[in-house]
């Protein structure tokens, strides 16, 4: 078991470039009409995700060392740049495994901070844009691996498969959200949203595929040593 702790630090870590790239829309790009309108869309969410978390360290304290764990887990993997083409970057997301522990509001509080942070320290995405990365990252990402990994346990899928495919499926959701709100705010001017949405897909589908299934793989593990340490808790939290 020491040996796959050391191998996951390692695999965190090997590839962590000395220049910050970012997936996230950086600072100022948005008009700023679309920046508050991100804004206001992500606050229920970020309200709602208050609540929740307050909720359930109420009920059980101890959950604290495995909601820090799951913060760090998707802090260090958004941190992660890898260069795409056009002289752009892809990232992991890291927002699956937090989604499946704690449910997707609770990732909501967990990637704004890990986003204030980046934009803060790391200059990776910004503080105008906060709101739209919040939205995709923090929001749209955590939603869909939340929905896929109970949808596949409902219907008796192994544990192994439905924590894959909702880390999978929830990192490339979220660079599908986010090509999404840069195509709607600078439609091309042939074709509008619909080309302006397929280029931007484009330019991250390289790079983004094989990273989310790297994370798709890598939460795997992470949850396989979570049931051998923490199996307590993964039951308290339903997750086996």
């Amino acid at each position: 078991m020491r040996k796959i702790e050391l191998m996951i630090i390692f695999m965190l870590f090997l590839f962590t470039p000395e220049i910050s790239y970012s997936m996230h829309i950086m600072e100022g790009f948005l008009p700023l009409k679309w920046c508050v309108i991100w804004d206001l869309a992500a606050l229920p969410f970020i309200i709602v995700g208050a609540m929740t978390i307050g909720k359930k360290l109420k009920e059980n304290p101890k959950l604290k060392m495995l909601l820090g764990f799951a913060g760090a887990f998707a802090f260090v993997l958004s941190a992660l740049k890898i260069p795409s083409v056009t002289g752009s970057c892809s990232h992991p997301t890291g927002v699956g495994l937090g989604a499946i522990l704690f449910g997707p509001f609770t990732m909501s509080i967990l990637g704004l901070i890990i986003l204030l942070f980046q934009a803060l320290l790391l200059a990776h995405g910004g503080i105008t844009t906060l709101g739209a990365n919040t939205f995709s990252m923090a929001i749209v990402g955590p939603i869909a691996s939340y929905a896929i990994f109970k949808g596949i346990k409902k219907v008796g899928g192994p544990n192994w498969l439905a924590v894959f495919l909702s880390a999978f499926l929830g990192d490339l959701l979220t660079y599908v959200t986010t090509s999404f709100q840069l195509a709607i705010a600078f439609p091309a001017e042939r074709g509008g949203f619909a080309v302006s949405f397929l280029k931007f897909m484009g330019i991250f589908a390289i790079t983004q595929v094989p990273l989310a299934i790297s994370e798709g793989l890598l939460t795997v593990l992470v949850i396989n040593l979570l049931m051998e340490y923490s199996k307590e808790e993964l039951i308290e939290l339903d997750v086996l």
